[in-house]
């Protein structure tokens, strides 16, 4: 038996083969048992905690943490054998590869689901999940393209020519393409800073609608009238915007004009009658109504109240019902409203005369 033991092959005695493969199936049973005790209770612990950070982690330990174990125990085996210049350069790249591929979807399943949970937090959450899509590919560029440097500079590479080539190469796409980066990293600041999102009504310049879908470059807006308006990002962080959807009320004001010559007792009921038309209407807040002014025709009232509801329908339905419950007010009141007239007076004595003076045709 010790003999066989002592034989060689490739460089390895049979003792020594044992031994590295001892080394695979022990650690793989560690594993085993690790992800059977240690590791559920790790779940079961991140279950009760309020935050998501513990959960992700303990799931990118379970998805991407054992297969690397898994790879660094094989490799640990292997190179317990004597091996070839050749072959143990070939095993620690192929190690190197599988590790660095799994550290970096390790970090951006991470950083998806850090997102995720910022954006799950927000109003209309599974709305705008989404959103994360066109930032996910920016940072899986970025993060693949480090670890591709990382990579190379431990596989024994120069990565000096490659940074310096990445610095001029970015130093020309970003000249030739500042347009759209700028679009990119106003998409950024859209996200982040959220002066809009899909839903809003919103207000640029002279164009005005709803905000249908925010893109990596452009936003899209469905218009009052139907069209769809698409606008660059750049040029919606630049400009004046108005969002409607952030309104927590709408102000109402108006005039209701009288006629002259309505009695001095009923002018002073109407404040009284308006007001209390708009305490009782749901969802309003009177702040004033006064007799304002004496206009060419008619006696006017100046009424202002505010309506607790951004909703623009809703709004216009209780203006809508207080207009109804004033005019309905007055007429009981006997109260007239005023319209343009023009009253013409003539003096009988000149109009005889002028007759006269004119000569007949």
């Amino acid at each position: 038996m010790n003999d066989f033991l002592k034989e060689v092959y490739w460089g390895n005695t049979v003792k020594e083969y044992l031994i590295a493969l001892g080394i695979i199936l022990g650690g793989m049973v560690l594993l085993r048992l690790f992800r059977k005790t240690l590791l559920n209770h790790l779940k079961k612990w991140s279950a009760k905690t309020d935050n998501k950070f513990d959960d992700y982690l303990v799931m990118g330990l379970e998805r991407f943490g054992l297969p690397i174990l898994n790879f660094v125990i094989i490799y640990w085996g292997i190179h317990y054998l004597h091996l070839s210049e050749k072959i143990s350069r070939l095993v620690t790249t192929v190690t190197t590869v599988v590790i660095t591929y799994f550290v970096v979807r390790i970090i951006l399943t991470v950083i998806r689901k850090l997102l995720e949970s910022y954006v799950l937090k927000q109003e209309n959450g599974e709305a705008k999940l989404k959103q994360i899509t066109g930032i996910m590919i920016v940072i899986n560029v970025a993060v693949w393209v480090t670890a591709f440097v990382f990579l190379f500079d431990n596989l024994g590479y120069n990565v000096t020519a490659i940074i310096t080539g990445l610095g001029i190469g970015g130093i020309a796409i970003a000249l030739a393409a500042q347009n759209i980066l700028g679009d990119l990293f106003n998409y950024f600041v859209i996200f982040f800073d959220r002066p809009f999102e899909v839903g809003d009504f919103i207000v640029v310049d002279d164009k005005r609608g709803t905000v249908d879908y925010i893109g990596i470059k452009t936003t899209r807006i469905k218009s009052i009238s139907g069209e769809q308006i698409i606008i660059s990002n750049s040029n919606l962080t630049g400009a004046r915007l108005h969002n409607f959807k952030r309104m927590e009320q709408r102000r109402a004001i108006f005039t209701i004009s009288v006629v002259y010559g309505t009695p001095l007792e009923k002018l002073k009921k109407i404040p009284q009658i308006i007001t209390d038309i708009i305490v009782k209407e749901p969802l309003t807040n009177p702040d004033r109504v006064h007799f304002a002014a004496y206009g060419p025709y008619s006696l006017n009232f100046e009424v202002v109240f505010f309506v607790q509801s951004p909703e623009y329908n809703q709004y216009m339905d209780i203006v809508q019902d207080v207009n109804y419950k004033i005019y309905e007010a007055f007429e009981k009141e006997g109260i007239e409203f005023a319209f343009p007239t023009q009253t013409l007076f003539v003096h009988q004595k000149d109009s005889q005369a002028y007759r006269q003076a004119t000569p007949a045709t």
